[in-house]
């Protein structure tokens, strides 16, 4: 499933930490790793040559810390917005997930302050791993999925399977927020029970829970109280082809269910991304 990685490094060293805890897992471990620093444009030529150093010690920098092989790791520095440089290099490579960092900017400031991961977020069609500055990162042993009826939501128990599955003890953690009956047990919903069933079927441990509330908020709670080490929130592109290259007000504005655990979850997001027609 990943072959091709793009990480977006802003010399703050999270990304790396990032893809060096997922690069122990073996089925990640043989993939190709871009790792790209976009350096904004100056006003002048001086500033350029200054800027492009620096950028060139932060992407060195990047490189050294990366424990996958030499031959696998493909360093790109490129000048222009960040925005739109990290989503024309993840076409580029075909890459099959975006690493980037996030400021967890909320509404209206991701807009204001020009938040590079809300915009590729919002533009790109591709998977992404987003690391909020502040957090921690860690080994993966707990991956927390946010199920529902939809096919986005079953792509991304794909992804916490894919990624889990070779790990010793580790554990998803199958959430279904405002289950068809609040009355019954997590485990007799039909949505949680056909994605235990997959999970068993892997040999992987699992824990479900089936809470009623805001599934933002709730999704973040169960997360917190569950202390997981990635969660995994399918995310849906719903515009039609025409549209990709368009900003979609609602989601710069945060007001989507994966913009808002991106903000307040406190662990590393894994948005899976699923076209819907």
């Amino acid at each position: 499933m990943i072959e091709k990685i793009v990480v977006a490094v802003a010399g703050r060293g999270l990304c790396e930490e990032m893809i060096n805890q997922l690069l122990d897992i073996p089925a990640i471990g043989r993939a190709s790793i871009t790792v790209l620093h976009v350096v904004p444009p100056q006003v002048t030529a001086d500033g350029m040559v200054e800027a492009l150093e620096e950028g060139g010690k932060i992407l060195a920098q990047a490189v050294k810390t990366l424990k996958a092989e030499p031959t696998k790791v493909n360093p790109r520095l490129k000048q222009g917005d960040a925005k739109t440089i990290v989503c024309e290099v993840a076409e580029e490579e075909n890459a099959d997930l975006i690493i980037m960092g996030s400021r967890a900017l909320g509404r209206l400031r991701s807009i204001l302050e020009n938040s590079v991961s809300q915009y590729v977020f919002q533009l790109t069609g591709r998977p992404m791993l987003l690391i909020k500055d502040g957090i921690f990162v860690r080994k993966l042993k707990r991956v927390m999925v946010a199920m529902n009826k939809s096919e986005s939501a079953r792509q991304a128990l794909q992804w916490a399977l894919f990624l889990t599955r070779d790990i010793k003890g580790a554990q998803i953690i199958l959430a279904r927020v405002n289950p068809t009956d609040p009355e019954s047990r997590a485990e007799d919903d039909p949505v949680l029970a056909e994605a235990i069933q997959k999970v068993k079927n892997m040999g992987v441990d699992y824990r479900a829970v089936a809470p009623q509330g805001k599934a933002g908020p709730e999704i973040c709670k169960i997360a917190e109280e569950f202390n997981v080490d990635l969660l995994v929130l399918g995310s849906p592109d719903r515009r039609p082809s025409v549209a990709k290259g368009l900003p979609d007000l609602d989601r710069l504005l945060g007001q989507s269910l994966s913009d808002y655990v991106r903000v307040y979850a406190e662990c590393p997001v894994l948005l899976s991304r699923q076209p819907e027609n």
